[in-house]
């Protein structure tokens, strides 16, 4: 039972996460809720690279920016079905990560940092590239029209668009879920934690991070395709380095190597700017600043260590209450 029950709470977390907002939420707030949710999968795929692959990555905004365009592409220019892009954001979002990861590996640590911070620099200006401009409508970016509920559903654009990506998100969860926990999961820890005692174990170093960068870049690029069809709008400076800087930040602060920590990490991403404008609007820099510097203080290691241990201590609180309660009174 008690392996079983995670699976409950995840089940009925989702339930409560699909019902609660159609019932309670405006539109804006079910946007805002969608752009939780593309954020935790884009950020779920950092973590994949640098939680749990130990690779230092800051260039996860340029594969976001290329499962937007390719999304948007495809709509505006091809008539694809929205739903139809996302496999095809997957796979080139993927093999950009792997034709980055493979030369990329060649180095290590600071180097790598510096590789795909330039890459998330100059991926933009690409975009704003005149041979590209018939593509990518240059500094002018691409507007496609949100979707409307299918099968004659009564919901809005904003409330379908949620539960559409709420279900791909949960999808990706499950599967990155049962990846970290299998023996692919216990190679890149041990790569992380000790890469010379795993490669004298037999564990293929270039193999694991290569695959590693490829779907964390995967699932970054699918987070860009939804937030294109969710916003209805891509242009070249939606996609800057603060993008990079931003789900580098949600994965710190949601919690390195956790799965549901990419979740606290979106929510920071996506509400706590507004939470620190409302408090001064004359610098909300200065007061996001100092809200992250609190986050790292009272959490260095994330929210999701924090919650974690949050919850081992009200188990093992209940724990002689339970045997006290079977065992009867004791003398």
């Amino acid at each position: 039972m008690s392996q079983l029950s995670p699976r409950i709470g995840a089940t009925i977390f989702v339930v409560l996460a699909a019902v609660l907002p159609l019932l309670f939420a405006s539109g804006y707030q079910m946007f805002q809720l969608t752009m939780v949710a593309i954020y935790a999968l884009s950020v779920l795929g950092k973590n994949l690279v640098t939680g749990y692959g130990g690779q230092v990555s800051l260039g996860q905004g340029a594969f976001y920016a290329v499962g937007a365009y390719t999304a948007a592409i495809l709509i505006d220019q091809f008539d694809f079905p929205y739903w139809a892009t996302l496999p095809v954001a997957a796979v080139t979002s993927g093999i950009v990560g792997l034709m980055l990861g493979l030369p990329a590996l060649r180095l290590g640590g600071l180097y790598l940092a510096l590789v795909t911070f330039a890459l998330a620099i100059s991926v933009p200006q690409l975009l704003k590239y005149r041979a590209f401009e018939a593509w990518t409508g240059g500094v002018q970016g691409i507007v496609i029209i949100k979707p409307d509920a299918p099968f004659g559903l009564k919901l809005g654009p904003d409330q379908w668009l949620y539960l559409f990506t709420l279900a791909v998100v949960t999808v990706f969860f499950v599967v990155a879920s049962n990846l970290v926990n299998s023996r692919v999961g216990r190679a890149l820890k041990a790569i992380r934690d000790h890469p010379l005692a795993a490669e004298a174990m037999g564990v293929e170093l270039a193999r694991f991070k290569t695959i590693t960068f490829g779907v964390g870049a995967m699932l970054t690029g699918i987070g860009g395709a939804l937030s294109a069809i969710a916003v209805g709008f891509v242009s070249p400076d939606s996609f800057s380095i603060a993008l990079s800087l931003t789900l580098f930040v949600g994965m710190v602060v949601g919690g390195a190597s956790s799965i549901t920590g990419a979740i606290y990490g979106a929510l920071f991403i996506q509400f706590v700017p507004n939470i620190s404008e409302a408090i001064f609007k004359g610098a909300p820099g200065a007061v996001y600043g100092i809200i992250l510097i609190g986050f790292m203080f009272f959490a260095p290691g994330g929210l999701a260590a924090v919650i974690a241990a949050q919850l081992r201590r009200w188990r093992s609180a209940r724990a002689p209450a339970r045997a006290v309660g079977m065992g009867g009174v004791a003398n």
